[in-house]
């Protein structure tokens, strides 16, 4: 369990961060900005759950107590012997987005254009949610040159801004308040 008793400490005062297992690292650096992405994310989650009860906002507790298990992948780089088990994203994380996203699927119409990021409030955030979700995916395919990352976390990045982009729809009346793109309208 996690205890905190100060939540400042000045060890970033010069540019540097510590990932979890105690290495220092430019702020700037990849693996850093690519859980600061994460990190994005769960926060404009954590706006669209204003909007939403019940299921839907079980089903975005989950995903972000999930992203927090992300954000701890990623600042756990591969160590051969590391002090503890590290934390990492599995498969039947992904498998339970994709599952949710079938199920949500199901229920909608097909497309018959793109959608404008819109409609509910609810919708509109996860919008915004699954636009920071593509960067951080996008961040962690550039750490993965460089660096092992997780597959399955990158996966479930992947999932997930499909899982929201779906439950955006079913969230603006079953996608029948959809915004959809009309292609030059405004010629």
């Amino acid at each position: 369990m996690v205890k905190l008793t100060k939540i400042y400490t000045r060890g970033g005062d010069k540019g540097e961060t510590s990932l979890s297992n105690g290495e220092r690292r430019k702020k700037f650096d990849l693996r850093i900005e690519a859980y600061g992405r994460v990190d994005e994310a769960n926060a404009a989650i954590g706006v669209v759950r204003l909007h939403v009860t019940g299921p839907e906002d079980a089903m975005l507790n989950r995903i972000q107590n999930d992203l927090f298990d992300l954000g701890a992948d990623l600042a756990t780089p591969e160590e051969e012997n590391p002090k503890w088990p590290p934390l990492r994203i599995t498969d039947p994380q992904v498998d339970r987005l994709e599952r949710e996203i079938d199920a949500m699927n199901a229920e909608l119409a097909p497309l018959t254009s793109f959608i404008l990021p819109g409609g509910s409030p609810a919708a509109a955030h996860l919008h915004v949610a699954r636009t920071i979700v593509r960067s951080a995916e996008r961040l962690a395919w550039h750490l993965a040159e460089t660096e092992t990352v997780n597959g399955a976390a990158i996966r479930y990045l992947n999932r997930l801004s499909d899982h929201l982009f779906v439950l955006g729809r079913h969230l603006n009346d079953q996608g029948r308040a959809d915004v959809l793109w009309v292609p030059g309208a405004n010629r």
